[in-house]
């Protein structure tokens, strides 16, 4: 396997519906590969970071698993995001997914092996807008 665009970094989690505790993950892999963040359940719960559902999912070695889904506040490479994370149990990898990523509009610099802004979100402007029908000033 090609480890160039792989990397760790260290990101704080914060629970979504109690926030002034946060807990700092180091050694976190950046996976883009992984579509949610796996946080160990016991940080999760050290935050009380409540069970919302369970998810299914099928790990790199093709096994599946049922594992747990939270929502916290995401801290990582000077931007921060809600996001969905997945209590991670003993032996499960903690990993920084590519949903995550997005939320946090940040993407990967394979050189440097760093997490850098992702630049402008793309968005679309519909005919109201742009005729300023919703008061945003634009006029012909």
């Amino acid at each position: 396997m090609d480890d160039m665009g792989l990397f760790r970094t260290t990101i704080e989690i914060e629970n979504w519906e109690r926030r002034g505790l946060r807990r700092s993950v180091p050694d976190v892999l950046v996976d883009t590969g992984s579509e949610y963040s796996w946080i160990p359940r016991d940080v999760l719960q050290g935050l009380g970071v409540v069970v919302q559902r369970k998810q299914g999912f099928v790990v790199a070695d093709g096994r599946r698993v049922d594992r747990d889904i939270g929502y916290v506040l995401v801290r990582a490479g000077g931007s921060e995001a809600p996001g969905l994370v997945v209590f991670a149990e003993p032996g499960d990898m903690n990993l920084l997914g590519a949903h995550t990523l997005e939320g946090l509009n940040l993407k990967i610099d394979p050189v440097r092996k760093a997490l850098v802004p992702a630049g402008p979100v793309i968005a679309a402007v519909g005919t109201a807008a742009r005729e300023g029908i919703w008061g945003l000033g634009a006029r012909r």
